[in-house]
């Protein structure tokens, strides 16, 4: 007879390792992996976020990996990569290539993992400036709830905090 393995938390040194520093797609050093290969075509982006517990505090620990079509809404390999939330300000921060539509309206999947998360969360990060009406996924969503997945544009970069439990939680999705 087997027993199985009780569950445990992924933190608080998911950071090691998991996401070096490295460049990213303009050259820069950033704290993660590169989402998009260097050469890829379409509109530069970056977009950066925070990340909230049920009490309303920063979760500094936290990792996010990141999945995405490129700029035609293909999925081509090496459209993805992790970011880690700064020790510091709890800021993380992505710059890549911006998805085009290809099933559905164009977005980012991302996988949550953090101190006290026992198994990842799944989310969508849609764009406020692109026509998200008809995407099969974010239909289902109730309406009232939608504006947690959708990223707003400020300047040239797109805002995206997630909310892990709570008032204005992100909608999560089974994997």
């Amino acid at each position: 007879m087997t027993k199985e393995t009780p569950s445990q938390t992924a933190g608080p040194f998911i950071h090691i390792g998991l996401a070096p520093e490295v460049a990213d797609v303009d050259g820069m050093r950033t704290l993660g992996t590169r989402i998009v290969p260097t050469d890829a075509s379409g509109e530069r982006i970056c977009i950066e976020g925070t990340i909230r517990d049920g009490a309303g505090e920063l979760v500094k620990d936290a990792m996010i990996e990141f999945w995405q079509a490129d700029a035609t809404g293909h999925h081509a390999p090496g459209h993805w990569g992790r970011a880690s939330a700064d020790f510091d300000t709890g800021l993380w921060t992505l710059k890549t290539v911006k998805p085009g539509a290809g099933r559905g309206a164009p977005h980012i999947t991302l996988y949550i993992l953090a101190r006290g998360i026992n198994i990842g969360l799944h989310t969508r990060l849609y764009f406020a400036d692109e026509d998200n009406a008809a995407d099969p996924v974010l239909v289902q969503v109730p309406e009232p709830r939608r504006d947690t997945l959708i990223a707003q544009r400020k300047g040239t970069t797109y805002r995206f905090d997630i909310v892990l439990q709570g008032d204005g939680e992100t909608v999560f999705f089974d994997a």
